[in-house]
């Protein structure tokens, strides 16, 4: 089989990380791949801890199941890492992007031992910078995600998201130029 990335999103009901990997997956399937795209929820409530997940691959996966030993963790909510073991089976070659305005030295203490790349982006900052709104990071750390991953080509998915955004939001255009610019400075702005 050729490799699979297997993604895992940590972030609180209603922050979008269900949506941003579904927006991952949709943008994957576009260029080719085989993906899967689904959340799990614990309490369904707002605010409440949730993980959403990734595979995307060249060939189908036979797998349909969680992912308990991803490439990528993303985590959309900083508070998380006191509350949820993110780095819980993630590989040594993988990586964590943390929505967060500290650097990415600051967080290894934090991560258990975790000795691999750890990326941060102030994905928050840009949201209310963007979209007004600092609860709605998930657009700009969809932009880090691929960034840091290289899953698929950075134009690929610029092309896609602004496709999908033309005709879900045609009537607001304001919505789809925020969520665009958002996106860009994600890919931009992620440091590790």
């Amino acid at each position: 089989m050729s490799k699979m990335v297997e993604i895992r999103w940590h972030g609180r009901g209603g922050q979008g990380a269900k949506t941003a990997s579904l927006l991952l997956a949709d943008a994957a399937f576009m260029t080719g791949k085989f993906v899967q795209g689904f959340p799990e929820y614990g309490p369904e409530r707002m605010g409440a801890p949730i993980s959403a997940f990734n595979r995307i691959s060249d060939e189908r996966s036979p797998l349909h199941s969680n992912i308990y030993e991803p490439d990528y963790v993303v985590v959309v909510d900083a508070t998380l890492l006191s509350a949820v073991d993110v780095v819980s089976g993630l590989k040594k070659d993988g990586a964590i992007i943390i929505n967060s305005e500290k650097t990415p030295e600051e967080f290894r203490p934090l991560l258990e031992g975790y000795a691999g790349r750890i990326y941060t982006i102030d994905a928050s900052q840009i949201a209310e910078e963007e979209l007004k709104n600092r609860n709605l990071s998930n657009t700009s750390m969809l932009g880090a995600v691929v960034k840091v991953s290289g899953v698929i080509p950075e134009a690929n998915l610029i092309k896609d998201m602004e496709d999908s955004m033309k005709h879900k939001f045609a009537d607001k255009p304001h919505v789809i130029d925020s969520n665009m610019k958002a996106l860009q400075r994600g890919m931009k702005e992620v440091k590790g």
